[in-house]
């Protein structure tokens, strides 16, 4: 791959949508405070499980972007699986709670969206082997 194309290809949408969550933090917060906070988050996020589904929100791919302000509140995309999904009412709360545990974090907001509609494309290959959707 050519350093032009890699640039493109990071800075374009990808063809198929990312396996998970873009993560972006305020140019006001050191690459080391964006760093451990996105681990803790990604953390925190991976403890949230779909009661439908053994896996957790995160390798199923429900998370699109999360994005750490500079006073360090914390906003989530985040899809589901349907519009008709059971669990729509609990599962952002269940995610805002987990991430707004994670020190440092000043408060957490989850946004359901729905463009690009989720599809098993998202899923991690470890979402996918507890599935057994190979």
């Amino acid at each position: 791959m050519t350093e032009n194309s890699h640039a493109t290809e990071n800075t374009s949408v990808a063809e198929k949508p990312p396996e998970n969550a873009a993560i972006s933090g305020s140019s006001a917060l050191t690459q080391e405070e964006i760093d451990r906070l996105s681990d803790g988050i990604v953390a925190a996020i991976k403890t949230v499980f779909d009661p439908e589904i053994p896996a957790d929100i995160y390798e199923l791919g429900l998370i699109y972007k999360i994005d750490i302000g500079e006073d360090r509140a914390v906003k989530i995309d985040m899809s589901l699986t349907s519009p008709n999904c059971p669990s729509a009412q609990e599962l952002p709360i269940m995610a805002e709670n987990a991430v707004a545990s994670v020190p440092g974090v000043k408060e957490a907001k989850v946004e359901i969206v729905w463009d690009p509609p989720w599809d098993p494309s998202r899923m991690s290959d470890e979402a996918r082997l507890v599935l057994n959707m190979w």
